[in-house]
């Protein structure tokens, strides 16, 4: 008995050494915000006789409410590290989306909704890699250089996430079964790369190769970035291979190509950026799937401090549609967007917030609307219609 109870000591007293090499940081954000957004319903999309035809709406779509994650997403995360030796550490990353207005995210029945999920291996010398749930380098590239770091609401932001595009500070921009390579810092220069097994099955729920192929949905990029001093610059490429959903012809599949530059520059009295960006569709069964169609987007914007720890936050964008005139409803049009926002940072923690955000479509455009990053977007944006959101918050991080 007495050496059981030696042996559990010195199990005990193992175990407890290992925890204390492993450093796990609990953090988060919690933010929500009051918003009304108001637009003319203008122009919709109908099936008459099976064949989809443009339609004026009446009436004027409204939304007034709480909406969560207005200037930055809600979530709760953990990520930690263990020293290996050497300089080598184990890392690991577990980060959930939380809306803090309604009864989801971490906590509901429907489960988890991961915002970034991986584990890896750093090395101070030769970088990271890591597999998992993961950003791709458009993530923080467009964060990098928006006038308000990537929130739902500022317009290249909204825009870029209602067009498609997974150059994007939102959730397009985050990728399953992913493989990424992250270098050192070398005097300001950094690069990430990413590939994003696309694990597609046939109608059968198999992988039979005779229908589908293991580049079927897959993803890739590659973005670099130079920090150093008032200077930041930004240059992502990311690609799309054979999109199609699990169970449908290959003859349905499309590829995306698209690239990104962005840069700010710091002039303490004021902070300016900017960036362009394309996305470009191949295969002509872009007919099929005319959501995806090549298009290009640009967007300016600044950052102004006024007193001691407020800014003022103004942005600019437009969204250039250039969609298959072949298509039955073709997307050809364009959509603009500016955002005016003061942030005030009421602590070290806690931020107050307040904005206008005006978004105007085109006709044979997309229905692009700020409310919830888009995920109101069909019930408020409209083609032909100006669209006009108003919005207050408190943004907490821990």
């Amino acid at each position: 008995m007495q050496k059981k109870l030696i042996a559990l000591a010195v199990a005990s007293l193992a175990s407890g050494a290992a925890f204390a090499q492993t450093n796990v940081t609990m953090y988060g954000i919690a933010d929500a915000g009051y918003a009304y957004s108001t637009g003319d319903a203008g122009n919709g999309i109908r099936n008459v006789a099976g064949v989809p035809v443009r339609v004026n709406v009446p009436g004027t779509n409204t939304f007034s409410g709480i909406v969560s994650g207005i200037l930055s997403g809600s979530r709760l995360g953990f990520r930690g590290e263990e020293a290996l030796g050497n300089g080598l550490k184990a890392i690991f990353t577990l980060e959930y989306s939380l809306n803090i207005d309604n009864n989801s995210g971490v906590g509901n029945t429907g489960g988890l909704n991961a915002r970034q999920q991986y584990v890896g291996l750093s090395g101070a010398t030769w970088g990271t890699v890591a597999l998992g749930r993961q950003y791709s380098p458009g993530y923080q590239a467009t964060s990098n250089n928006d006038p308000m770091g990537g929130a739902l609401v500022e317009s290249q932001s909204f825009l870029s996430n209602n067009a498609g595009y997974t150059i994007t500070p939102n959730t397009p921009a985050r990728w399953d079964n992913a493989l990424t390579y992250t270098s050192p810092n070398w005097g300001g220069f950094s690069a990430k790369a990413i590939y994003s097994f696309g694990e597609t099955t046939d109608a059968a729920g198999t992988y039979n190769d005779k229908n589908v192929s293991v580049t079927d949905n897959s993803k890739w990029a590659v973005g670099a970035n130079y920090a150093n001093g008032p200077l930041n610059v930004d240059l992502v490429y990311q690609a799309r291979d054979n999109i199609r959903p699990s169970g449908t012809l290959a003859i349905n599949s499309f590829d995306t190509q698209e690239w990104y530059i962005g840069a700010s520059f710091d002039l303490k009295m004021v902070k300016l950026m900017g960036s362009w960006q394309g996305m470009n569709v191949s295969n002509s069964s872009r007919l099929i799937n005319n959501s995806q169609v090549d298009s290009q987007l640009w967007q300016v914007g600044a950052v102004i401090p006024v007193l001691a720890a407020s800014n003022i936050h103004l942005g600019y964008a437009q969204l250039m549609m250039d969609g298959n005139n072949r298509a039955v409803v073709p997307l050809t049009g364009d959509s603009q967007s500016a955002t005016l926002a003061w942030t005030t940072a009421l602590s070290k923690r806690t931020t107050f917030y307040a904005g206008y955000v005006w978004a105007s479509n085109d006709k044979k455009g997309i229905a692009a609307a700020p409310v919830g990053g888009g995920l109101l977007t069909g019930a408020i944006g409209s083609r032909g219609e100006d669209n006009n959101t108003f919005l207050a918050g408190i943004r907490h991080t821990f």
